[in-house]
């Protein structure tokens, strides 16, 4: 029993350890490929089409090789979560377009509450105080590292909610989806990638030349950026698979704490390789958003302690409702002896 629940805590640090380690160097790398002082690939939506196309081949490859099983989940099911996840990825790049970089890391914290009310609304599920406490010291630390000029217009305010729901939306779907037909993180992304990556391969260069006015077509590949499509595309299919993986092990919430502390890292990185400006406020933010995800961890430990004992009290006492049937059991099987006696 020890050892299982040391495996377990092991695997558990190897998911959060691959979404951390992935999710960075896939920014790393999309920043020299998309920068002016890079490549200038700003084909964003169309380089995320990339990113599921080469997932699905993974998953494809996997699958003939019986690497990994093929679970039935309803076709219409799939088409519903791509379209979300494919509004996701579009409607967080026009936000980024039209807002400012202030307000764009705003809705970006916003997550967090409307996550936790979606899983309110649509699975009943509550959270303890100490849970609450520890989102709020998050949401404040990145906000002071991250939230800078805030400007807001009509059709940026639309875009930025209508990504914060879908993406809200999409997270809490793939749980929900893993624990619905008892499919593994890996199964389920294998069979969602081929459609996200046909829509957005489609659509993403319209996408793409609304926001940038750049034609994918006209773009002059060099060996430099052909290697960094490849890195990314390659970091893209771990940070995939371990963002199905969090969220099947973890919660929504729990997700988008974690995307936090990767914020964190990214500014820390910017710093050391980037020559980015990392100010006093940064620092002062980055180390009170780091406070509350220690609170968060001591805070979700404790409300997995008391779950765990709450099963153990209800088993040793009846309900009033079996304790009536149970007294009723007792009073036909007496009737029974009764009638077998004469």
């Amino acid at each position: 029993m020890e050892s299982e629940k040391k495996s377990s805590h092991v695997s558990d640090m190897g998911a959060w350890a691959m979404n951390v380690v992935s999710s960075v160097g896939i920014i790393m790398a999309n920043k020299q490929l998309m920068s002016a002082n890079g490549y200038s690939f700003t084909f964003a939506t169309t380089l995320t089409g990339f990113h599921f196309a080469v997932t699905a081949l993974v998953g494809m490859v996997s699958n003939a090789t019986g690497l990994s099983s093929s679970k039935h989940v309803p076709l219409w099911e799939l088409i519903w979560f791509s379209i979300v996840a494919n509004m996701s990825i579009t409607g967080m790049n026009l936000s980024l377009m039209l807002n400012s970089v202030g307000f764009y890391q705003i809705s970006k914290l916003s997550m967090i509450p409307v996550v936790c009310i979606m899983e309110w609304i649509l699975h009943n599920k509550r959270y303890s105080k100490e849970v609450k406490m520890s989102v709020v010291v998050v949401v404040i630390g990145v906000g002071v590292c991250t939230v800078t000029d805030v400007k807001v217009n009509a059709k940026g305010f639309i875009c930025a909610c209508v990504a914060v729901l879908s993406t809200s939306l999409q997270q809490i779907s793939i749980g929900s989806l893993q624990k619905k037909y008892s499919i593994g993180s890996f199964e389920l992304l294998s069979k969602t990638a081929p459609i996200q990556a046909c829509s957005l391969l489609v659509l993403g260069p319209f996408c793409d030349y609304y926001l940038s006015g750049n034609l994918l077509l006209d773009y002059k590949y060099t060996y430099g950026a052909i290697f960094f499509i490849l890195l990314s595309c390659s970091l893209a299919v771990f940070c995939n698979v371990s963002q199905y993986l969090c969220i099947g092990r973890f919660s929504a919430v729990s997700f988008q704490v974690l995307g936090h502390m990767k914020t964190v890292c990214v500014l820390t990185l910017g710093w050391l390789l980037f020559e980015s400006a990392l100010t006093f406020k940064n620092i002062m933010g980055m180390l009170v958003a780091i406070a509350g995800m220690v609170i968060y961890s001591w805070a979700v430990e404790i409300e997995k302690q008391s779950n765990t004992k709450s099963p153990h009290a209800s088993k040793n006492s009846l309900t009033e409702e079996e304790l009536r049937l149970l007294k009723e059991g007792m009073e036909k099987a007496d009737v029974e002896v009764g009638q077998s006696k004469a």
